[in-house]
C-alpha cells in the first residue's frame, strides 16, 4: 500500500524539542492501514514504512497516536534541513508500508 499526501509538520507536544517533528497520515488512509496490520504489531502498534519527502527516502517506522485518531510519522532532522522544511511547512510525503 501507497499513500501520497500533503501534510503541516507539527511538533510533539510531549516534548518542545525540533528533533521529534511529526506529519500525520489521513485519517482515511490511517484506517486502512489499521485493517491491513491487525495482527501482533511491533512496540508502541508501530508499522514500518518506506518514505519519500522530496529528494530524501528512507525506512522507519508510522506510530498510532489515539489523541489524533491518525498515524503519524517522524520527519528526521536531516530531511527536514535536506528539503529545507520546519514546523509549520507543508510537505509532499509518500508512505508505502512494508512487511505486510
Amino acid at each position: 500500500m501507497i499513500v501520497d499526501f500533503e501534510a503541516e509538520l507539527w511538533l510533539w507536544d510531549a516534548r518542545r524539542d525540533e528533533s521529534w517533528t511529526f506529519v500525520s497520515l489521513p485519517t482515511e488512509a490511517s484506517e486502512d492501514i489499521r485493517e491491513l496490520s491487525a495482527g501482533p504489531r511491533r512496540g508502541f502498534g508501530a508499522v514500518r514504512v518506506k518514505v519519500t519527502i522530496g529528494t530524501s527516502s528512507w525506512a522507519t517506522s508510522i506510530f498510532p497516536d489515539g489523541a489524533r485518531g491518525c498515524y503519524v510519522l517522524p520527519v528526521k532532522r536531516a530531511v527536514r534541513k535536506a528539503q529545507r522544511l520546519d514546523v509549520g511547512d507543508t510537505a509532499s510525503v509518500r508512505v508505502e508500508l512494508v512487511d505486510l
